[in-house]
């Protein structure tokens, strides 16, 4: 089984350098002593009990993570009609590819007057291992204009992360839900012309749930930046220096692939978002043009969080950092 992630194309001398990436997975026998661990693991971590693990909601959500990661699968892809070799995939069975298309054939593609955002569509060439025909979205964005970079958990979807118990209850019991306020103000965003990246602590396994949760909500598409996560890995107060470190890296890598464009950085001060920006702004000023921060709830009292946003403000261009509690506060770009 082929699942492709949502990427993005950059503008080159003539063309595009476009990327494909996604994972190959296996799924785990419904006998497999595997599955049953697995289904053990998250039984204990949420506490369930039969009813729970009977729902539709946590059956979906529960398939998947119980699968098996293949390793040197080759992928095969097919892109207007042209076939491209995306890789093959690694020890954790993901896969990524580079290519040059030039502007005529994605004009060809295309079409004239084609609408803003612009996506290119492709699909996996079907081979004796996969049969199932997997899709992906490639969207063009230019060299110049404003992009946005937003968390996902607490800035656009409900989850609670202070709260670990809630954080799990939200991810494989609940349905997705939206923040309010923020499908509306990202759509407006996005007819004012913004591009949008979605970088999150969120697990690869979610990212077609996180697709459809997007275009159920009404919130813009765009290219999504998950983390790799295994059920046995260590707690997530463990991971959390590592995930500082990884959220940084991807936003500065996207930012050296459009060194023209303005950048929007939209997160929650949940985690360690506004510091992570705010390092970002300090470390690349001519290409951030703001930071938005979504106060949400959490142990620390009101005046530590005044003094922990002063002092991150304190270090910033005046004006750069702005924090909001409702949505309605985010009316225009900055």
């Amino acid at each position: 089984m082929i699942a492709f992630f949502p990427t993005y194309a950059r503008r080159t001398e003539g063309g595009w350098h476009a990327t494909v990436a996604g994972m190959v997975t296996r799924p785990l026998p419904k006998t497999s002593r595997r599955r049953s661990l697995a289904v053990a693991v998250l039984k204990r971590l949420l506490e369930l009990d039969e009813a729970d693990l009977d729902t539709d909601v946590f059956r979906r959500r529960a398939e998947s993570f119980l699968f098996q990661r293949v390793a040197g699968q080759r992928v095969v892809v097919d892109l207007g009609g042209r076939r491209l070799d995306a890789g093959v995939s690694d020890r954790s069975g993901h896969f990524a590819a580079s290519f040059s298309l030039d502007d005529d054939f994605v004009r060809g593609l295309l079409g004239d007057g084609s609408p803003q955002p612009r996506w290119l569509s492709y699909a996996a060439v079907a081979d004796e291992d996969h049969g199932d025909i997997a899709a992906g979205q490639i969207q063009l964005i230019d060299d110049t204009g404003i992009s946005v970079i937003s968390d996902i958990d607490d800035t656009v979807k409900v989850s609670h992360v202070a709260d670990r118990r809630e954080l799990l209850k939200n991810t494989l019991l609940r349905e997705f839900s939206a923040v309010p306020g923020m499908p509306e103000a990202y759509r407006r965003w996005e007819e004012a012309g913004a591009a949008f990246h979605y970088v999150s602590a969120s697990p690869w396994q979610l990212s077609n749930c996180l697709c459809a949760f997007l275009g159920a909500a009404g919130l813009p598409a765009g290219s999504m930046h998950l983390k790799l996560f295994r059920l046995k890995d260590t707690t997530p107060l463990g991971r959390l220096t590592a995930r500082k470190r990884s959220k940084r890296r991807v936003i500065e890598a996207i930012m050296a692939d459009f060194p023209g464009r303005r950048f929007v950085l939209v997160g929650d001060s949940g985690e360690r978002d506004p510091e992570v920006y705010a390092a970002v702004a300090r470390s690349r000023p001519e290409q951030v043009a703001g930071v938005l921060i979504r106060r949400v709830a959490d142990k620390s009292s009101a005046s530590h969080a005044t003094l922990r946003f002063d002092r991150l403000a304190r270090r910033l261009p005046s004006g750069i950092l702005e924090t909001f509690t409702s949505a309605e506060e985010l009316a225009s770009l900055p």
